[in-house]
Parts: C-alpha cells; sequence; structure tokens
C-alpha cells in the first residue's frame, strides 16, 4: 500500500505526514500569543530575578530556567477545501477557528471570548461550518452553523445537554451527526455530572432530531457517516465520574484517612522545597517513579484515563483500555467491531481506516489489513488527507 497521507494532533502539536515524512506545522495565532506573553514576562522578570525573586518566589514566580507559557490548546481538527486543514485553539480568553491552506498560510475565520468554540467542521460545498459552543458558565454546549466567511452565527441545538463532534453527513439535505449526553445537576442547580453519550441527527433543513445511535450503559462517541449510509463511532463503557456512595466505601476512607493526610502534609512540604530551595524533597530516581502518571485527555469533552507503564522504549503504550472499540454499523442495523483500544479514527477516501491508540496510528485496509505507519506520543486527533 502507498504511504497515506494524513495529519494528527500529539501532546498539542499539529503534525502533518506526507510521503512517510512528518513534519511539525507552528500555529501563527499560537506563536503571536507566546510572543505577547514573553513580552509581559520581560516587564516584569524583575519579580523572578535578582533581589527582587526573594521576596516573589511563591505561586507567581516563573520557574527557573523556563518561562509562563500561555497555554494554547488545539480542540479540533477537520478537512477544508482545496487540501487546507481547518482547526479550533482556545486560550484561557478567547478561542476560534482557523484556516490553514495548501501554502501553509493560517487565517481566523471566527473567534469570542464570550464562550469557547471546538469541533469545526466545514460542509463539502465549502460555505458553512458546523462547530461545537461550550457555555462554561452554565456547563453544557450546543451545536452551532456559521458561514465561512461572516459573522452570523445561529446554534442549532439548545436544551441542558453536551452536544459535541458535529460531522456533516453526505446527501441532498444539510444534516449534521453528532454525539449528545444529558447533563446531571443537583438540587442547587450545579453542575453533577453526564449521562451516557448518544448519537443524534439533525437535519437542519427541516429541523428533524432523531436519535440514530444509542447503548444503555455505553458512551458512543465521534460519529461518522458515509454516503451509502454506514454509521462509524467509538464505543466505551460509560462512565459518570460520580462515585457511589456505598458503607464499604466509606469505612475504606475512612481507614485511609490518616495515610491520605501524610501523603497531604509531605506534598505541602515538597512543594515549598521547590519553591525555595529549586529542589524537591525525594529524587526522581526511586520507586514511584518507575510507573508513567496517569495521563487525563479530554477526548471530544470524555475524559479518558490511562494508566502506562514504561515497558522498553520500542514498545509503544496506548493510553486507552481493550474496551474503547472502533464500531461500524451498517444501514440496515448491523454492526461489527473494526478495531479496539480506539482513541480517535478517520475514514480515508480510499476506504481505509485510520485509527490512533494515542501512542500510534494505524492504518486498516478495505480488506482488514492492519499497518501501524506512525508512533508519537499522546496522540489526540487523526485526520487523513
Amino acid at each position: 500500500m502507498p504511504e497515506p497521507s494524513l495529519a494528527f494532533l500529539s501532546k498539542q502539536k499539529l503534525h502533518i505526514c506526507r510521503g512517510g515524512v512528518t513534519q511539525v506545522v507552528e500555529s501563527e495565532f499560537e506563536r503571536t500569543v507566546r510572543e505577547r506573553s514573553a513580552s509581559i514576562e520581560r516587564r516584569h522578570a524583575w519579580k523572578t530575578q535578582g533581589r527582587g525573586a526573594m521576596f516573589m518566589r511563591g505561586v507567581w514566580a516563573a520557574e527557573p530556567n523556563g518561562r509562563n507559557d500561555v497555554p494554547v490548546l488545539r480542540t479540533g481538527l477537520a478537512a477544508g477545501p482545496g487540501g487546507a486543514l481547518l482547526y479550533s485553539m482556545e486560550t484561557d480568553a478567547v478561542s476560534g477557528i482557523f484556516l490553514l491552506d495548501a501554502a501553509g498560510v493560517e487565517t481566523r475565520l471566527f473567534h469570542t471570548a464570550d464562550f469557547r468554540i471546538r469541533h469545526a467542521a466545514i460542509h463539502p460545498d465549502g460555505d458553512t461550518l458546523a462547530a461545537t459552543v461550550f457555555h462554561a458558565d452554565s456547563m453544557r454546549s450546543n451545536i452551532a452553523v456559521l458561514p465561512v466567511h461572516g459573522t452570523d452565527f445561529s446554534e442549532v441545538t439548545e436544551g441542558d445537554s453536551f452536544d459535541q463532534a458535529p460531522r456533516w453527513a453526505p446527501g441532498a439535505n444539510r444534516r449534521i451527526v453528532f454525539q449528545s449526553a444529558g447533563v446531571g445537576r443537583d438540587a442547587a442547580g450545579r453542575f453533577a455530572g453526564l449521562g451516557a453519550c448518544t448519537i443524534q441527527s439533525l437535519d437542519l433543513d427541516s429541523g428533524d432530531l432523531e436519535e440514530v445511535a444509542g447503548e444503555e450503559g455505553r458512551d458512543l462517541l465521534q460519529p461518522r457517516q458515509t454516503a451509502g449510509g454506514t454509521l462509524y463511532y467509538i464505543r466505551k463503557p460509560y462512565e459518570s465520574g460520580v462515585p457511589d456512595a456505598s458503607l464499604l466505601g466509606s469505612m475504606k476512607d475512612a481507614a485511609l484517612f490518616p495515610f491520605r493526610m501524610a501523603r497531604a502534609v509531605f506534598q505541602y512540604c515538597n512543594i515549598f522545597s521547590m519553591m525555595y530551595t529549586g529542589k524537591p524533597l525525594v529524587s526522581g530516581k526511586g520507586a514511584m517513579h518507575r510507573r508513567m502518571d496517569p495521563r487525563q485527555m479530554f477526548i471530544y469533552g470524555n475524559l479518558a484515563q490511562a494508566h502506562m507503564a514504561q515497558t522498553g522504549e520500542d514498545e509503544a503504550q496506548g493510553l486507552v483500555p481493550g474496551s474503547w472499540e472502533l464500531v461500524r454499523r451498517a444501514s440496515g442495523g448491523q454492526t461489527e467491531i473494526v478495531a479496539k483500544k480506539v482513541l480517535a479514527y478517520d475514514l480515508a477516501a480510499d476506504g481505509s481506516v485510520l485509527c490512533s491508540d494515542g501512542a500510534a496510528i494505524t492504518r486498516i485496509s478495505p480488506q482488514g489489513r492492519t499497518e501501524r505507519i506512525v508512533r508519537a506520543e499522546l496522540i489526540e486527533q487523526v485526520l487523513a488527507l
């Protein structure tokens, strides 16, 4: 099989792979944000240098030999017209949708500080975008549509739910498939968790909304639909994130309280040691450091927690268990498992599937042959070009 062309997000960096060669693509927006942050840091350098550092060395101080980077998060990646790439990015203050053309020129299509806009996808006609709109004040998200060039913005779903990851479905009608989960709240109206994700279909022309897939006790994520009506999605066990109250759990918490308190005191002292001496209380070569820390990644609004053991430099370790499955459902309703340990995937024009477990990207041919094509760290999204 010829080498595929693809793009992917790894450690929050955009990578493009063509002809077996992978390169990192820098964003002009990200560069501008970091330069502005560096300029501000230089104006306040007296706080972390010389005598000023003796009084300011605390939670506001910069790391030694480091810089106070402003986090710029990439929250979506999709194909654009004419070989362009469409992606969304955000800082703690602003979010936007950007288009990177084939010549490498980045254009900002939309930006706002009122909410977070993510997971943009462009209609095949090249004129309309669908995206996720996250409202932090109410902890909910809707699907919105907007023109590629213009500011006519409208949210097309509503209600107390998390609607995310829209994709345009092929066909004459303007139809979107997306994942949706109900929001749970306590008696005071505060956010308490999410229900299981189902897959919804919205016809923008008629306004009809229907559930096209749902399973009890399972989350169905990242839907894609082909021209023939075949539906792809990731299926994983549903986790509410709210622990169940039990007598056994309460007894366990009581028994472990002294140890947890001792650990908290140690960490408190360790932080002060780092702030005032620049060194931790323990070295990084102890037994506790032979295991990597648990990795946490937000995958389209769902938190994936993976404990990765360091077994060898040549063996890539996935971020998700085998219960995360890529499922293909035919138009008649028959389902089959395409792959397991799938964190992200995309469908290529030749009928093959690109999927990732977070540590590598594998191509599955239409005949079912598999081939590992890329290895990287913390792969969050995959896009076939």
